[in-house]
């Protein structure tokens, strides 16, 4: 069975479309009009082995929030939604990824519950024009959409592309390794039965 996902997403503020493969090769077409996130986005392609296509339009002449968060929002319900029933799937899964001084670990439960927590205490500062804290903003809705915990923590770093992109490939890795099927299972890996 294909684990595939199309999510169309239209407010007043966004219009956003995600396709995702979570069985690909790295494939990727992004454009959300802001460029150091289709940056960020592609890691998650490239480094989760996700084909991901993300086509957004949104109001980015007030600021980037909507854009970013609702990007997080049909992302999470992409990955929902190409899951399936979970059956099968490894479910808990860790990486811990370094970008020359900076070092993020991420750790990931796809347990129906969304749950976020960030310890990596990011500046209220701009890459670019990118405002580094639309990035938590974005695992939150991720999280949320999903039905994801997801627990992101970084114990140093001094440059804040650095820290933001190991963020980002470390999620990937980290989603990679949960989505992926255990070949000693093909049941719902919960004593529930549910997830």
């Amino acid at each position: 069975m294909a684990r595939k996902a199309q999510i169309k997403r239209r407010t007043q503020e966004t219009n956003i479309e995600v396709e995702i493969n979570l069985d690909g090769s790295g494939c990727q077409d992004i454009q959300t009009t802001i460029p150091f996130f289709d940056h960020m986005l592609s890691q998650i392609a490239r480094h989760g082995y996700f084909d991901l296509k993300v086509k957004a339009e949104g109001d980015t002449h007030i600021d980037f929030h909507h854009t970013v968060e609702d990007v997080g929002i049909a992302i999470g319900q992409a990955f929902k939604e190409a899951l399936g029933d979970k059956k099968g799937i490894r479910r808990f899964a860790e990486a811990s990824i370094p970008l020359n001084e900076a070092l993020v670990h991420c750790v990931v439960d796809l347990s129906g519950r969304g749950f976020f927590v960030c310890n990596m205490d990011l500046p209220k500062s701009k890459i670019g024009d990118f405002d580094v804290e639309l990035a938590p903003e974005f695992f939150q809705a991720f999280s949320a959409n999903c039905g994801a915990t997801l627990h992101l923590n970084s114990p140093y770093w001094t440059n804040l592309h650095h820290v933001v992109e190991a963020t980002f490939k470390s999620f990937a890795r980290a989603m990679d390794l949960a989505c992926s099927l255990d070949a000693r299972s093909s049941e719902i890996p919960s004593t529930k039965g549910t997830l």
